[in-house]
């Protein structure tokens, strides 16, 4: 199993920093953020160290899939949340904090649940501006 020594999830996944566990296989891990934006908020990370999606093996990101559809299940059973959002975050840039591949799941309400950050509304793009940058990406592959 790879670990970076000096990460926090690492950590974790040894037992050298408590935390809630709700969930464990061999190759994934998930346990409750200790600060939630919801209650219910858990973390689903692979027992290998990555640190990002681009980074991440292609087994160790079905493995974080099937145990987040798991756990899923067992939110929604358990709190019988409206619905769950999943989020997964990737760099600095986009608010990621620890450096270790992880998803999100954060039981929904909406809109009585005052989890702000994960609303916004709907406008039309520019077209134009959709069809370069879309050709941009395309091209990149």
């Amino acid at each position: 199993m790879s670990r970076d020594p000096d990460c926090l999830f690492c950590k974790i996944i040894a037992g050298e920093i408590p935390s809630f566990k709700v969930y464990e296989d061999d190759d994934a891990f998930a346990f409750m953020d200790i600060n939630p934006i919801a209650p219910g908020h858990t973390l689903v990370i692979p027992k290998n160290h990555h640190e990002n999606l681009l980074e991440i093996a292609p087994e160790d990101l079905a493995a974080v899939q099937r145990a987040s559809q798991k756990v899923a299940g067992m939110i929604m059973a358990a709190l019988k949340p409206a619905g769950i959002a999943v989020l997964q975050l990737n760099g600095r840039g986009a608010n990621q904090v620890v450096m270790h591949y992880h998803v999100h799941l954060v039981p929904r309400n909406r809109p009585d649940d005052g989890v702000t950050c994960l609303e916004w509304e709907l406008e039309p793009g520019d077209m134009a501006e959709i069809a370069k940058v879309a050709a941009k990406i395309a091209a990149a592959g």
